[in-house]
């Protein structure tokens, strides 16, 4: 094995060991309010993220029967807001269109959780404050220090840095397996995933 590959294991590993699991409780019993009292769930993320924040609104819909979106799937109105209103509040002016309640929920999806101090995911930052005056929670995914998100959320995981020349891939990698976790957690998931509920453990078919 190269030490390249070496090292990127023992680092995930070494992160999986220090997730905290306390927050990963209180993410799991806040999202199964969130359903039980019919509110929606709106993820958000930019880059990578934006790619887990899709991935993620498919898995909550379809495992767990939450209502879920996220203005990523929309590249019409994405790209509007953006050339029209300006990237900073494409995503606020999205969740104001969504009229959203005290019921709903926001999961942003991100390596430093926004800062207007260094200009970094401000669109974050915007759409965090827009759920807040709301009244929503705000979930969250983050690396680094946690950014706006971790300041102004409710229930926030940073992903530990253990490579601090490591830290977006490790934290947009982590964020698949804490939303994979999530749907799948007895607690949450209605409807088991296709290989599983296909093919016994031992191959034969159920």
């Amino acid at each position: 094995m190269s030490s390249f590959w070496k090292q990127h294991l023992e680092e995930t590993a070494q992160i999986a060991s220090r997730l905290d699991l306390v927050i990963l409780e209180r993410m799991v019993e806040r999202l199964v309010r969130l359903r039980q009292e019919d509110g929606r769930l709106f993820i958000v993320g930019v880059g990578g993220s934006a790619g887990n924040a899709s991935h993620a609104v498919s898995d909550f819909r379809k495992l767990t029967g939450i209502e879920a979106y996220s203005p990523v799937d929309n590249v019409s109105e994405l790209t509007a807001r953006t050339n029209d209103e300006g990237w900073e509040t494409v995503f606020s002016a999205w969740l104001t269109g969504s009229r959203p309640t005290a019921r709903d929920l926001l999961l942003i999806l991100s390596v430093g959780g926004g800062s207007l101090e260094r200009n970094i995911s401000a669109n974050l930052v915007s759409v965090l404050k827009t759920a807040k005056a709301a009244g929503m929670e705000v979930l969250g995914v983050v690396g680094r220090d946690g950014g706006a998100t971790r300041r102004l959320g409710d229930i926030v995981l940073v992903i530990p840095t253990v490579n601090p020349h490591s830290v977006t891939p490790h934290t947009e990698a982590f964020q698949a397996v804490i939303w994979h976790g999530l749907v799948s957690d007895p607690r949450l998931m209605v409807q088991g995933n296709k290989w599983e509920t296909t093919v016994r453990v031992d191959g034969a078919k159920p």
